[in-house]
């Protein structure tokens, strides 16, 4: 009979001299991997269950659990790799497509890591930030070529040209799409809480929006998906920008999947779908065929929402997402997001996570220099997305020609995830990816809104530092400037993409 071994990846530890059989683990583990005997009065584990969630690691009260990787290997071979073996194992049992959650995890160069800041010496000197102004507000929107001013108005009158709404973000980090379905009504209201108290937006994903969180609708940015969840009138007034979905970085070129049992009945009438069905995005929009058709419909909801709201578009970074976003400007979008290959989702084919889409630095990059080249950079902000860890990030990304960045992943960890990647099972122990009511309680969402705006808060404090550093004193004098970024350990390729020089050129 044939039969695969599927190793577990991970040990659960238990140290018997410490642990008092409290049954701690065993009620909160939502995988069911913690067993209690009651007739031993012992607690024992099942390895196989474990996600590495870390979960009941945290909540031990005396210290006697320990999560780690399983020590036992399958013979080493560059090619039959044991993740290899184990999908092969469970497609053939199976017959199924192997979904995962969160970002890439492939070792694929992370390009950030391989770009240097340039900072102030004797002829440009520094900026103290703590002591002189810093600006970090952020505009997103199309901006005119130039600016015709009327000869003796009034102050609010002055203004003769033409200027598109625009947002204001008092920092250049936004909170990434997570729709209401894929992430917990908790974890939402701590996203749509710290963006309000940060000064910055947070996105809907498709899932639609909760009676609740309207209050919240001038820090937020609606999501029109090819599904159309959700999608009403009062919808699109309520939020400050809407955006149009055509992909995302973890799963370009196909649709979005909500399983049936995740439809609550609040999910339901939130998404306007029958409770208990699978909520289903088709991979392409039904009325997008065209650069044409999709700007009939960035038109339809300006006019819609009578041109007080920008439209912005959502693509996946693909390998001509140069054209696609030149394509997009030119149709009228106010601002374009661009979603690289480690950017996070709740569900996903892992053979799309993993082989499909490019990294958000290269993305960016070539989007920002097309636009330069056409002349039309200034027509609508740009907003990369996909795998941001660190302040750092954040100002490598706008030296690459970005407006502002999206986190998602970055934003979960700060409520708790530990990106054990089984989202897609709706058994978060933090309480995050999940709709769980018991499950949901864990997690706290004005501690998580705190959570969120000490992340964002910190993120600022250290951007500001490192503009000074580099004798700037506005987010928009860095933006685009590639000359104050250098290269270490890049193929000449690479630097020619990201429009760099190497480390130790001058300028």
């Amino acid at each position: 009979m044939a039969k695969g071994k599927i190793t577990p990846e991970f040990k659960i530890i238990r140290d018997m001299e410490k642990c008092v059989s409290c049954q701690v683990c065993h009620r909160v583990c939502s995988n069911d991997a913690h067993l209690y005997d009651p007739d031993a009065g012992e607690v024992t584990s099942e390895d196989s269950r474990c996600v590495g969630c870390h979960f009941c690691e945290t909540l031990c009260p005396t210290g006697a659990l320990t999560i780690r990787r399983n020590p036992s290997e399958i013979k080493l071979n560059a090619l039959w790799s044991g993740r290899a073996l184990e999908d092969i194992t469970r497609q053939s049992s199976t017959g199924g497509v192997l979904l995962t959650g969160m970002g890439n995890d492939r070792p694929f160069p992370v390009y950030f890591d391989h770009l240097l800041l340039n900072a102030s010496q004797v002829t440009n000197p520094s900026i103290d930030p703590l002591r002189e102004p810093m600006e970090l507000r952020t505009y997103l929107g199309g901006k005119p070529d130039r600016l015709e001013i009327k000869e003796g108005q009034k102050p609010e009158e002055v203004l003769k040209s033409f200027l598109s709404s625009q947002i204001s973000l008092e920092t250049p980090i936004l909170f990434s799409a997570m729709s209401y379905g894929s992430i917990s009504l908790n974890a939402v209201k701590s996203l749509a809480k710290a963006a309000r108290e940060a000064g910055t937006l947070w996105n809907t994903g498709e899932g639609g929006l909760h009676p609740d969180l309207y209050p919240f609708g001038p820090h937020l940015v609606v999501q029109v998906a090819s599904g159309r969840f959700g999608v009403h009138q009062e919808y699109l007034e309520a939020g400050a920008a809407i955006e149009i979905k055509i992909g995302q970085g973890a799963k370009p070129g196909i649709g979005g999947h909500l399983p049936g049992e995740k439809v609550t009945e609040q999910i339901s009438r939130t998404r306007m779908i029958p409770e208990g069905t699978d909520a289903l995005s088709p991979a392409p929009h039904h009325d997008i065929y065209s650069i044409e058709d999709l700007k009939q419909l960035i038109f339809a909801l300006k006019e819609a929402v009578r041109y007080r709201k920008p439209v912005g578009v959502k693509i996946a970074a693909v390998h001509n997402v140069a054209p696609i976003a030149s394509g997009i400007v030119r149709a009228g979008a106010d601002f374009v997001v661009i979603d690289g290959l480690r950017g996070g989702t709740g569900a996903a084919p892992r053979v799309i996570r993993d082989h499909v889409g490019i990294p958000i630095e290269l993305a960016i990059s070539v989007v920002d220099q097309r636009l330069r080249e056409e002349g039309q950079r200034n027509r609508a902000s740009l907003i990369a997305a996909g795998g941001f860890r660190n302040s750092a990030d954040v100002v490598k990304a706008v030296a690459l020609g970005a407006d502002a960045v999206y986190v998602g992943t970055a934003a979960l960890v700060a409520l708790g995830c530990h990106v054990c990647q089984k989202c897609y099972t709706g058994k978060c122990n933090w309480g995050i990816a999940t709709q769980d009511p018991y499950l949901t309680k864990r997690l706290n969402p004005e501690i998580g809104a705190r959570r969120l705006v000490n992340l964002l808060r910190a993120w600022s404090l250290e951007i500001k530092e490192m503009l000074g550093g580099m004798g700037i004193n506005a987010l928009e004098s860095l933006r685009g400037n590639r000359e104050q970024l250098r290269a270490v350990g890049l193929a000449e390729t690479d630097m020619k993409i990201l429009g760099v020089k190497p480390a130790g050129e001058a300028w």
